[in-house]
C-alpha cells in the first residue's frame, strides 16, 4: 500500500502547491552576469572535460573576454549527452564497437541523457538562445507494456489495466475500512462524504464503493457500433506480487512529469550548438596527467598525440569524473582528495536496437516506456519517425541495480544483445525477429569516463558536498557530479555557474593585472 498516497498526486498539483508557498520548490541557480574583462586584463581559464559543464562554463566566460582553454580526453565532446549513429565509434574498455545503424536522420540512440524536463529552466534557456529545436518526450504511455514474472505468470499487460485496477482496489479498500473517527478532529460528517467522494473517483468504484472495471483500465473490446464493454479487473492478489506497484507513480516526480522535451534530431543537438560558439577552444585526444596548483594558478598537463605540454591558467574548472581524478597525478589537500574515491557511482548501461519494422505501433503503442523486472528493465519506443519503416528502440535502461549492470557488462557486445533480445520476447514474442543491429554503452566501462552518476544518497552528501564543491585555490571541480541534481544536464549546467560566479567575485575583487605567459606553455 505504499504507493497509495503517491498514486494520488499530480504535476498540477505539485505545481499548485508551489504557487500557494506549501512545498518548497527545487533551488533554480540563475545564469550569473559576469562582468566582461576590461581589454587590458587577462585571465586565462582551463577547462577540463568538454561535457555540458565545460562547454557551457567556456561559452559564458570567453563571452565576458576570459581566454578559454578546454581540454578533453576523448575523441568526442559531450560526455554523457552522448548520440549515436551509423558509424559512431563506442570506446568502451575491452569491448570497443562501431555503430552499424542505417545511415538515416530518424535511426540514432541516445545513449546517455534522452530527457528534459520542463521546469529544466537553464537547460531550456540555452536551447531557446542556441536555436535548439525541441519536440515533446513522451515518458509515460499508458498502452506500453508491464512485464514480471511473479505476476500472472509472467504475461506483460498494459500500463493501464495494471494502474487503473490496482488504484480500484485500494480504493475499495479504503472505502470500507475508512471511517470518521479514525481522522485527526475537527472532521465533520461533511468532511467524511467529501473524502469518500474523493476516494470513489480515485479508484472509479460505483455507487456502492466496489470496482468493477473502469474505462481508465481499458475494454475489453471497441465497437463503434455498440457499447463497449469494460475489460474485466485482473486478480488483486497477483497485482500487488508485483513490484511495479512502487514504480506506479514514477511520472510524477518533478524531473519525470510531463512536460518533457528532448530536441529534434538526437541529444547532442546542445552539444553542437554549444560547440557552434566554443568549438576553436576545444581540443580533443588530450588526456589530462597531472594537474599542480600553485601558489597563483594550476598548471595542467596533458599529452596530445606524443607531445606532453603544460597549460597554466589562472583558473581551472574540472569536470573529469571524480573516480577518474583519484587516479591523475595532484598536489591536492588530502582532506580534498579524499572524497575522490570515497563517493559511489551508479552503474548505468544502456542498449539500441534497430528494428527493420516498427512492430510496436501495430500494438497500438506510440512513444513511451515498457517495464519489466527482468535485468533490461525498460523498453524505449521512440516518438519520431512514426509510421516509417524502421525505428530505433531503447532495448535496455538499467540503473539502480549494480548487479545487472555487471551481468551485462562481463560478457561480449553480441552476447549482451542477445539477452536483451532473450528478455525483449518476454513482452513482445516476436522481438528478435526484427532486430538489424545493435550497440550497448556500459557507462562504467567507457574510456575516460568509467562511471555514471554520483550517488549522493546517505551521509555521503553532507560529509562531502559542501568540501568539493568549494574551490581549492584556482581549481573548481564541475559537473552534475557536484550538483544535487546528479544525472541530470541542468546539474551540469548549475555547477558551471556556480564555478564562474565564484571567479567573478574573485577577479572583481583584484586589481586589473595582465597575465603573460611563461615559457614553455601551450
Amino acid at each position: 500500500m505504499n504507493g497509495v498516497g503517491a498514486v494520488g498526486g499530480s504535476s498540477a498539483v505539485y505545481r499548485a502547491a508551489l504557487a500557494l508557498g506549501l512545498v518548497p520548490e527545487v533551488g533554480r541557480v540563475e545564469r550569473p552576469d559576469i562582468a566582461p574583462l576590461a581589454a587590458r586584463e587577462r585571465r586565462r581559464v582551463v577547462i577540463l572535460g568538454a561535457g555540458i559543464s565545460g562547454l557551457v562554463a567556456a561559452c559564458e566566460l570567453s563571452r565576458k573576454g576570459y581566454d578559454v582553454r578546454v581540454i578533453e580526453a576523448s575523441h568526442r565532446v559531450g560526455g554523457r549527452n552522448w548520440t549515436l549513429r551509423s558509424g559512431d565509434f563506442i570506446d568502451e574498455v575491452g569491448a570497443p564497437q562501431t555503430c552499424r545503424f542505417d545511415r538515416d536522420p530518424d535511426l540514432y540512440f541516445n545513449a546517455g541523457a534522452a530527457r528534459i524536463p520542463g521546469d529544466h529552466a537553464a537547460l531550456l534557456g540555452y536551447c531557446r538562445e542556441l536555436g535548439v529545436q525541441l519536440t515533446p518526450f513522451i515518458n509515460e504511455n499508458r498502452n506500453a507494456l508491464i512485464q514480471d514474472d511473479a505476476m500472472l505468470g509472467g504475461k506483460p499487460i498494459r500500463h493501464r489495466e495494471y494502474i487503473g485496477d490496482t488504484r480500484g482496489f485500494v480504493a475499495e479498500l479504503m472505502a470500507k475500512s475508512l471511517r470518521p473517527e479514525q481522522m485527526q478532529a475537527p472532521f465533520t460528517t461533511a468532511d467524511y462524504d467529501r473524502v469518500m467522494d474523493y476516494v470513489r473517483q480515485f479508484g472509479a468504484l460505483n455507487r456502492q464503493f466496489a470496482y468493477r472495471g473502469s474505462r481508465r483500465a481499458g475494454y475489453a473490446m471497441h465497437n463503434c457500433y455498440v457499447p463497449s464493454a469494460l475489460r474485466q479487473p485482473l486478480d488483486a492478489a497477483e497485482l500487488f506480487r508485483s513490484e511495479f506497484m512502487y514504480r506506479m507513480s514514477f511520472t510524477e516526480q518533478s524531473d519525470q512529469a510531463a512536460m518533457m522535451l528532448e530536441p529534434v534530431g538526437g541529444m547532442d543537438r546542445i552539444v553542437a550548438a554549444l560547440m557552434s560558439k566554443v568549438g576553436s577552444r576545444v581540443r580533443t585526444n588530450s588526456p589530462v596527467e597531472a594537474i599542480l596548483l600553485r601558489p597563483k594558478g594550476v598548471d595542467v598537463v596533458y599529452r596530445t598525440g606524443n607531445d606532453r605540454r603544460t597549460l597554466h591558467a589562472d583558473f581551472c574548472l574540472n569536470s573529469i569524473p571524480m573516480n577518474v581524478l583519484a587516479g591523475i597525478e595532484h598536489n591536492f589537500p588530502a582532506d580534498y582528495a579524499q572524497g575522490f574515491g570515497s563517493l559511489p557511482v551508479v552503474k548505468n548501461l544502456k542498449i539500441g536496437l534497430q528494428m527493420k519494422q516498427r512492430f510496436w505501433e501495430s500494438e497500438g503503442i506510440y512513444g513511451g516506456i515498457s517495464w519489466t523486472q527482468q535485468d533490461i528493465m525498460q523498453i524505449w519506443y521512440p516518438a519520431h519517425g512514426i509510421h516509417r519503416d524502421k525505428g530505433i528502440l531503447v532495448g535496455a535502461y538499467i540503473y539502480d541495480n549494480d548487479a545487472a549492470s555487471d551481468r551485462f557488462a562481463l560478457l561480449s557486445p553480441p552476447e549482451r544483445l542477445k539477452l536483451a533480445i532473450a528478455q525483449g520476447a518476454r513482452l513482445h514474442p516476436a522481438y528478435g525477429r526484427h532486430v538489424e543491429s545493435g550497440v550497448s554503452v556500459v557507462w562504467h566501462r567507457m574510456n575516460h569516463i568509467l562511471g555514471s552518476v554520483v550517488d549522493w544518497r546517505g551521509d555521503l552528501c553532507e560529509r562531502w558536498f559542501t568540501r568539493l564543491q568549494a574551490p581549492v585555490g584556482g581549481h573548481y571541480l564541475i559537473g552534475d557530479q557536484v550538483s544535487r541534481h546528479a544525472g541530470w544536464q541542468e546539474g551540469a549546467i548549475h555547477a558551471a555557474f556556480h564555478a564562474i560566479a565564484d571567479i567573478d567575485t574573485r577577479v572583481r575583487s583584484e586589481q586589473p593585472r595582465s597575465m603573460t605567459s611563461r615559457a614553455g606553455e601551450d
